[in-house]
């Protein structure tokens, strides 16, 4: 693997705010890490980025051990959230910052900002001030910044999280082509489900400062290992019989009048080309589908549970 942790553990006085993580990143990679606010997961990137120091473990990068490296002698790029862009300098000079910072000749500079303004979509952009950006243009700013040094790994910490539902639907359509074509490998840190699914090669779930799960999308969706990943994927419908426990996936129910499982429907919500549907079974328990028609509020149904979409626990 390109990027290698072993046994990584970061802490905040007494706090372990990462606990003995592993994690690989092969060359060409985007990997995305998925988990609930203060999981952990911006703090792993900060500590692969070099911002946070390790208590134990190592980090390596090709074989060789960059624990000990500086930040600025790390080959990462890095893009947040609130992407920073200084308002002082145009577009082009905010993309040509690190290639500067690294002694870059000035005719080299320009082709290459001239390169990744065409490749996010903003060609021509050189002497915009960044201050009459959209939130998207000033996003492909920021990305193109990062991408101009070239680094290794990008590390992504909720990029798109300001942004509009248009606007970041449009941008995670974009990434993967953007990353493939600068030959760049990277973490995606997001606590949207949609995001990670649709971004990741993989995707790796955090919970309690641990990574518990690193897997293609649709196997982590498919068959979570535990209970904890089950849960933050949304599988709320956890059944405790005598010989386990069993997670009835949101999309393992249909109605169907001979179906063992009589609930009434208690809430419907539209989500554009299915329902989220919540039911209350005859001892008071919830459960949650996904439906493609939506039952009314209040009747009573009866569902049939496709067993090859349950998950089962000892």
């Amino acid at each position: 693997m390109m990027l290698a942790l072993r046994g990584v553990e970061v802490r905040f006085g007494d706090v372990r705010a990462v606990t003995d993580t592993d994690l690989d990143l092969a060359a060409g990679e985007l990997l995305a890490l998925l988990g609930p606010s203060g999981c952990g997961k911006s703090t792993l990137l900060r500590a692969i980025a070099g911002l946070e120091p390790l208590v134990t473990g190592t980090i390596s990068l090709d074989g060789d051990d960059i624990t000990a490296a500086a930040p600025e002698a790390r080959p990462f790029g890095l893009m947040f959230q609130d992407h920073v862009l200084f308002p002082h300098r145009d577009v082009g000079r905010n993309v040509e910052f690190g290639l500067r910072m690294n002694a870059v000749a000035p005719a080299a500079r320009r082709e290459r900002v001239g390169e990744l303004l065409e490749l996010v979509g903003l060609a021509g952009y050189e002497r915009r001030a960044v201050t009459t950006l959209s939130g998207g243009e000033a996003q492909r700013v920021a990305l193109a910044r990062a991408l101009a040094p070239a680094p290794r790994v990008l590390l992504l910490d909720e990029p798109l999280g300001s942004l509009d539902r248009h606007l970041r639907d449009r941008l995670i359509g974009e990434l993967p082509g953007v990353l493939e074509a600068t030959g760049t490998a990277a973490i995606h840190v997001t606590h949207d489900h949609d995001e990670a699914f649709a971004l990741g090669d993989r995707v790796g779930v955090m919970h309690d400062g641990r990574l518990h799960q690193t897997d293609p999308p649709a196997e982590v969706w498919a068959a979570p290992r535990s209970l904890v990943v089950a849960r933050i994927l949304g599988h709320t419908n956890v059944i405790e019989g005598p010989t386990g426990i069993e997670v009835w996936r949101t999309d393992a129910a249909v109605i169907d009048p001979a179906g063992d499982v009589e609930a009434t429907v208690d809430r419907v919500h539209f989500r554009g080309v299915d329902h989220d549907v919540r039911l209350c079974t005859a001892d008071g328990g919830g459960l949650r589908f996904v439906l493609p028609a939506a039952p009314a509020v209040g009747s009573s149904v009866r569902l049939r549970i496709d067993p090859e979409r349950v998950i089962r626990f000892d």
